[in-house]
């Protein structure tokens, strides 16, 4: 494959701005918008979001889209909230505060997406990272119907970076992914669609001792690697890797860089919280010790 391989744990990506250095007034946070759905468990969704902006330095603002009742163990119960709520929350948010970046998590229904997909294309939102959330990583499917994955078509061609994880991406294009070829082959057909960088998230899919991503912009591909942290506490990975594009797209990096920068970022705040023993399942991962 053609890749320039990348390991994370040498990456010398800034990951954090320097206070003065940060857009706007002096002293002033740039501010990213999420907008997914709760986790009652605190280790996914807009907790793991809001930490991961500021561990980035980033103000984060949030749109709801659903309330989940979950822990460690899984998902019991799920309220999505009216998509007029959504489009009401991100409208206040953006004629006020002005975010600079934004990204999207669990959408929960079509008419979300459709709604989102509609704010994107009218320019109300900044520069977005869609984190599609239709499939765990474990390979589990979160939607009974391919609606909510037919909306999401649309939804790409407006985002700045796109982060489906292998059974997204093979959601999306119809067939079986495995490889890295596969990976990549993927991650061209959908940045073809719209977005400016792809990238096809790996998993918990082991590949010679290294959680290994791979991203497209356009040119040659980049694998994104990471020494393989052997823990349970992975959950809310997904989020927190589009969420630390987004804060990296807040403090001006591209989205090639960005991304680097946040699998630096994700690959920290797994290994810190390797030996955590909370709950009797997946738990979190360190967001705000990974800052230093």
């Amino acid at each position: 494959m053609p890749a320039a391989e990348i390991r994370a744990e040498i990456c010398r990506c800034s990951l954090f701005a320097a206070v003065d250095d940060l857009p706007g007034e002096a002293g002033t946070p740039p501010v990213a918008l999420t907008i997914a759905a709760t986790d009652s468990g605190g280790g996914a969704g807009i907790a793991a979001d809001l930490r991961t902006f500021a561990a980035h330095g980033v103000l984060g603002t949030f749109a709801v889209t659903a309330v989940t009742a979950q822990n460690t163990l899984g998902v019991q119960r799920v309220q999505p909230l009216p998509a007029a709520m959504v489009v009401a929350q991100i409208d206040s948010v953006v004629s006020d505060l002005h975010p600079v970046a934004a990204k999207t998590g669990f959408l929960a229904t079509a008419e979300i997406v459709r709604a989102v997909t509609a704010a994107a294309g009218e320019g109300v939102l900044p520069p977005l990272v869609v984190d599609p959330v239709l499939v765990s990583s474990s390979g589990s499917p979160l939607f009974e119907s391919d609606e909510v994955s037919g909306a999401y078509l649309e939804l790409i061609a407006h985002a700045s970076v796109l982060t489906p994880n292998l059974p997204e991406a093979a959601l999306f294009l119809g067939r079986p992914l495995s490889s890295l070829g596969d990976m990549e082959e993927a991650a061209r057909e959908l940045q073809a669609l719209g977005p400016a960088l792809v990238v096809v998230k790996g998993g918990r899919r082991r590949l010679d001792d290294e959680a290994v991503d791979v991203a497209v912009d356009g040119h040659a591909a980049t694998l994104l690697r990471g020494a393989w942290v052997e823990t349970p506490n992975v959950h809310g990975t997904g989020c927190s890797f589009a969420a630390a594009i987004a804060a990296n797209l807040a403090l001006g990096l591209e989205p090639l860089p960005a991304a680097l920068a946040a699998k630096a970022y994700v690959h920290r705040a797994i290994e810190l919280a390797a030996g955590w023993r909370l709950g009797g399942g997946h738990g979190p991962i360190d967001h705000l010790g990974a800052r230093t």
